[in-house]
C-alpha cells in the first residue's frame, strides 16, 4: 500500500507489520531488561517493581500504537493545547502537588499520579516544532523569532526547577535548546547564551538548596562525605566495577541483594544492571540504546516537513542527553541529578511519556508526505 494510501484510510488500523518494526523490537527488547533488572532488585522478586514495570510497558506498547495510528494532522493541531495542559499541570503541582524525597513533583488525579516535568519534555518538543514549522526560515534567527522559543522553554523548566528538580529542569532546557539549535538558529546566540550560563552560576548558586549544592560538591570529592551525600555514587561504582566481563549473574549482586546501593530501581538501575550483566551486557544495552537513537535520527532525515523534521530529530537529542547523562551520574562522571534511564528505570510517568514519544515517531515515519498548514 503506497503512503498515500495509508494517510487516506485513517479511520482504519495501520498494520502492524507497516510500522518500523526494529524501532519497536529494540523499545521492547529495552522494556523486557528493565523488567529483568527490577526484578533482581527485588531479590528474584516480581513484586512490587517488575510487575509493575511489565504491566505499564503493555500499556505503553499500546498507547504508542493508538498514537501511530492518529493522523499526523490531528497531532500537529494538538501540539500547542497539549503543552499548555501540561504546564497547567506543573502549576497545579505548585498548588496541591505531593511531596517525595524533598521536592514537590507528583500530581495525585485520584486514580493515578503523575509527574508532569515528564510530560512536559515532548510537549515542549513538539510545540517548538509546531513553531518552528510555521516560522518562515529568514526569521528563525532574528531577536523576535527567538522571544517565544525562549519563553516556551524558560517557563517550564523554571516551574520544574522551584519544585524543586533541578535535574529535570536542565535535561528539559537542553532538549529544548537542542531543538532551537536544528531549527538553525544562528551559532552567534548560542555562543551568548553559554556566556549568560557561565556569568549566571554564582547567581544560581546561591538560590540551591543545600543538599543540591552538596552533590555537586561530592561530584567533585566524594570522599568528602562517604556515608552521606557520596554514599550513593561510592556505591554505584563499587557495583560498576565489580560486575568485571560477564557480571556476576542475574539476583547475585551484592549491592542490590544486601540493600548497599539505595534508589537502585530508578536512577542507579544502570549499577545494578552492570554488576550482575557485567561489561558485556552493559555494551550491549548501550549499543540498543544507540541503534534506536540512530532510527530516530534516519527517520528524521526521511521526513518532508520541518514539523516531523524537528520533532523526531527533538525526541532523538532528547533520548540521547538522558541515557548520557543517567550513564554519566552512576558512573561519577556528573552530579547526582535525579534523570531515570528511559525503558530501564522504575517510573510510569517516565515510560509512558517515552512510549507516547515513539508513537508520534511512527505515525509520521508512515506519513511522510501529510499536507500540513504553515
Amino acid at each position: 500500500m503506497s503512503y498515500q494510501g495509508r494517510i487516506s484510510r485513517t479511520t482504519q488500523l495501520v498494520s502492524i507489520g507497516l510500522l518500523n518494526m526494529p524501532l519497536i523490537v529494540i523499545t521492547v527488547l529495552l522494556g523486557l531488561i528493565g523488567v529483568m533488572v527490577l526484578y533482581s532488585v527485588a531479590g528474584g522478586d516480581f513484586s512490587p517493581w517488575a510487575w509493575r514495570h511489565a504491566t505499564r510497558l503493555a500499556v505503553g506498547l499500546l498507547l504508542m500504537y493508538a498514537i501511530a495510528n492518529l493522523d499526523l494532522r490531528t497531532i500537529f493541531n494538538f501540539s500547542y493545547p497539549i503543552y499548555g495542559g501540561v504546564f497547567l499541570l506543573l502549576i497545579a503541582v505548585e498548588l496541591f502537588g505531593n511531596s517525595g524525597m524533598g521536592a514537590q513533583r507528583w500530581l495525585n488525579l485520584g486514580f493515578v499520579t503523575l509527574q508532569p516535568s515528564e510530560f512536559m519534555r515532548f510537549a515542549l518538543i513538539m510545540a517548538l516544532a509546531r513553531y518552528y514549522h510555521t516560522l518562515h526560515r529568514d526569521d528563525v534567527s532574528q531577536p523576535l523569532g527567538l522571544v517565544m522559543p525562549m519563553a516556551m522553554i524558560g517557563l517550564p523548566a523554571f516551574f520544574v526547577f522551584v519544585q524543586p528538580d533541578l535535574g529535570t529542569a536542565l535535561m528539559l532546557a537542553a532538549s529544548g535548546i537542542c531543538l532551537v539549535f536544528l531549527a538553525g538558529v544562528s551559532m552567534r546566540y548560542f555562543l551568548a547564551g553559554i556566556a549568560i550560563a557561565i556569568a549566571a552560576v554564582p547567581v544560581v548558586w546561591n538560590y540551591l538548596f543545600e543538599y543540591q549544592k552538596e552533590r555537586v560538591l561530592v561530584f567533585l570529592d566524594p570522599e568528602r562525605d562517604p556515608l552521606g551525600a557520596g554514599y550513593h555514587i561510592i556505591q554505584s561504582k563499587i557495583g560498576i566495577g565489580s560486575g568485571g566481563l560477564f557480571g556476576k549473574g542475574i539476583a547475585q549482586g551484592t549491592q542490590s541483594q544486601l540493600n548497599f546501593l539505595p534508589e537502585r530501581h530508578t536512577d542507579f538501575v544502570f549499577a545494578i544492571y552492570a554488576e550482575e550483566l557485567g561489561f558485556i551486557g552493559s555494551l550491549i544495552l548501550i549499543f540498543l540504546f544507540a541503534v534506536m537513537i540512530f532510527l530516530m535520527f534516519n527517520i528524521a532525515a526521511q521526513m518532508r516537513h520541518r514539523f516531523s523534521q524537528l520533532t523526531i530529530a527533538g525526541f532523538a537529542f532528547a533520548l540521547s542527553i538522558y541515557v548520557t547523562v543517567n550513564l554519566a551520574m552512576v558512573m561519577g562522571l556528573a552530579p547526582v541529578v535525579g534523570v531515570p534511564l528511559p525503558f530501564i528505570s522504575y517510573g510510569g510517568t517516565s515510560l509512558l511519556t517515552f512510549m507516547a514519544g515513539l508513537g508520534v515517531i511512527l505515525s509520521m515515519e508512515r506519513q511522510p508526505m501529510a499536507d500540513l498548514p504553515k
